[in-house]
């Protein structure tokens, strides 16, 4: 099988920047997927919802995994997924890289944050030392080294953000998780401003130009509203290789969803009616097609014994007639 971690540090070199939005299931991977994407992110804040809790830490390095192994099995780029905090210290850190590599995931990202995290955007988060996260991302490096050299580490700092944070705090972290050998830094900012990514990526640049930088564009900003918002092109002359709209998603899947159920709760038939005529002529119309149901009818009759002769005798989706 070919090395998703290795095809994501390809498209790094042949892309001027690499764009994507989070995801939480399958699905939306599927559907990124189809229509050209070519890397998804696993948003952590967007499983945890999905599961009915806020992004505070609630939820475990199993359930993350396990979310993670769906996401990449069911699609054919490369995946670089949510792995918070690390779930522990330096040795939790070890076993946290060696279960999302078991995954298939193209890489992670692991946050500096003291236990429990939360999002970056939410207040109140804590950092550990510089030297307990450094330690903790070279024990990372060092299970990557060992399992998959091909697997992609994306070090997070949330030091601007965080209690007693600075921007420069922030350089100085990233610098020293670059020098612990991750292959990406990302940090976390607490306003679409242009200054602190401005000013992060260009002390970075002067230190260690050749590592690539992460770009959170945030759905917790309001750039539409800003005067002068980022264009990911303009992010990626600086050096910012991978953004992602970490809850892109998951905001479009609430706001369809609210809206739809809310028909439905005041309009009851009429508003699946009103959705049969919304979806009509589109890809999402069919949800078998949605599913891969013909993909799954070949291996089917291709592999069972009398499959083809039970879909000419039934009624249904598939069915064949003659």
């Amino acid at each position: 099988m070919e090395s998703m971690g290795r095809r994501f540090r390809q498209l790094l070199q042949d892309e001027e920047y690499v764009f994507t939005g989070g995801v939480y299931s399958p699905l939306d991977a599927q559907i990124a997927e189809r229509l050209g994407l070519k890397a998804v992110y696993m948003s952590g804040y967007s499983v945890a919802m999905a599961n009915g809790w806020p992004d505070m830490g609630f939820l475990t390095m199993t359930e993350m995994t396990r979310t993670a192994s769906m996401i990449a099995g069911a699609v054919g780029i490369p995946v670089i997924a949510d792995a918070d905090d690390r779930y522990g210290n330096a040795l939790s850190t070890m076993r946290t890289v060696e279960e999302y590599i078991k995954t298939g995931a193209a890489g992670v990202h692991l946050e500096d944050q003291r236990f429990p995290k939360r999002c970056g955007h939410i207040a109140g988060k804590t950092v550990v030392s510089r030297e307990e996260a450094v330690g903790k991302f070279r024990a990372a490096v060092d299970v990557r080294n060992r399992l998959d050299p091909d697997f992609v580490l994306v070090a997070r700092t949330d030091a601007y953000g965080a209690v007693g944070g600075s921007l420069e705090e922030a350089i100085r972290r990233g610098r020293a998780y670059a020098d612990a050998g991750v292959d990406l830094v990302w940090c976390e900012l607490s306003t679409p401003a242009r200054e602190p990514a401005i000013a992060f990526a260009r002390a970075m640049r002067e230190t260690h130009p050749h590592v690539p930088l992460a770009f959170n564009y945030s759905s917790s900003f309001k750039w539409h509203a800003d005067p002068s918002p980022f264009l990911f092109r303009e992010l990626g002359a600086l050096g910012y290789k991978f953004i992602f709209i970490t809850l892109f998603a998951a905001h479009a899947g609430m706001y369809a969803t609210w809206n739809a159920l809310e028909d439905l709760a005041k309009n009851q038939e009429q508003a699946q009616w009103t959705l049969e005529k919304l979806e009509a002529g589109h890809p999402t119309e069919s949800h078998h097609v949605m599913a891969r149901v013909d993909h799954f009818k070949e291996m089917e009759t291709r592999y069972v014994p009398g499959a083809e002769e039970r879909y000419r005798a039934s009624v249904g989706f598939g069915e064949e007639r003659g």
